[in-house]
């Protein structure tokens, strides 16, 4: 009796967890709630922002009230010159700067999956370190490099005959991403690494057995395989690049060819805090997010298309 009577009870217990369909929200609840609070929220509150303006009364002689502007504030925005110019600049600094760190982050990737690097854990963690450098410390480090009074660097070059400012107006901007590149390339290689080494090594032999070489298995098995780690890595760059706020800002305490809106981040930094205008400011961020928006979702369209494409050739 005791024995046929273990079964049934099991059977209750399970019919009873089974009967509680709230059980999966409530393992949900926790990110939901976190959602809300840190991100829909202030963009709710940004936008609600961004549709008001502080209004002088009593002929500028009374307080400062809230009003209604509507879109006054987007309007304002777009006949900014410098900042629709900040956009400019960091797009052509994204066109370069992403493209060159995806490769090595790439190549570096590609070798430390060879067999051609020995000791890879050491040279894998050499590669990260910088990533574990804060960005303000980087740009603190790197602005001393680009000092001509202190830099060995352009010592060096000053002895070989060569002059060379990195903080000039026209190549201020690439230092920044020399910067960018050298704090963000080992992130990018350890992700890149790590998607690598879920690729069957199987496949790997197939292909030499059929003559191929490392660089032809690399560029028909190893890149196509970890297409999807390529578009994260490539997707996160970009919104950085759109986002590029602490080297600029940092390296603007040593030179004067970076302005306050040298950036679309730091142009909204200077209307908050030195123009002291909140909802001005708040326009700018929404602006400066549906851009990011936009220009991730056309990513992921050409993306796609192109998968598409070759899976259609297949």
């Amino acid at each position: 009796m005791a024995l046929a009577a273990a079964p049934t009870a099991t059977r209750r217990r399970k019919f009873s967890a089974a009967g509680r369909p709230w059980i999966p929200y409530l393992f949900v609840a926790p990110f939901v709630v976190l959602f809300l609070v840190f991100l829909a929220a202030p963009i709710g509150v940004a936008i609600g922002n961004s549709l008001l303006s502080q209004q002088s009364s009593g002929l500028g002689f009374g307080g400062r009230e809230l009003t209604f502007v509507g879109i006054d504030n987007y309007i304002r925005a777009f006949q900014d010159s410098d900042f629709v110019v900040s956009f400019g600049r960091v797009l052509l600094y994204g066109v370069v700067q992403v493209p060159v760190m995806m490769i090595i982050a790439g190549l570096l990737a590609l070798l430390f999956d060879s067999a051609l690097v020995k000791a890879k854990k050491f040279f894998q963690f050499a590669v990260f370190l910088p990533y574990a450098v804060p960005g303000v410390i980087a740009a603190l480090l790197w602005g001393f490099l680009y000092q001509p009074s202190v830099s060995p660097i352009i010592q060096a070059f000053t002895s070989l005959g060569i002059d060379v400012n990195l903080l000039a107006p026209g190549t201020v901007l690439w230092s920044i991403a020399n910067i960018a590149v050298w704090s963000n390339t080992g992130i990018n290689m350890i992700i890149l690494f790590a998607a690598l080494q879920t690729v069957p090594r199987e496949m790997y032999e197939a292909a030499r057995l059929d003559g191929a070489g490392e660089a032809r298995i690399a560029w028909s098995i190893k890149i196509p395989m970890i297409a999807p780690a390529i578009l994260l890595t490539t997707l996160s760059s970009v919104i950085g690049t759109l986002q590029l706020f602490n080297e600029p800002q940092v390296l603007k305490t040593i030179t004067s060819n970076i302005s306050s809106d040298f950036t679309p981040n730091m142009a909204i930094y200077a209307a908050s805090t030195l123009g002291k205008d909140s909802q001005y400011s708040s326009a700018m961020a929404v602006i400066l997010g549906v851009v990011t928006l936009i220009i991730s979702v056309v990513i992921l369209r050409i993306t796609n298309r192109r998968s598409m494409g070759a899976t259609d050739g297949i």
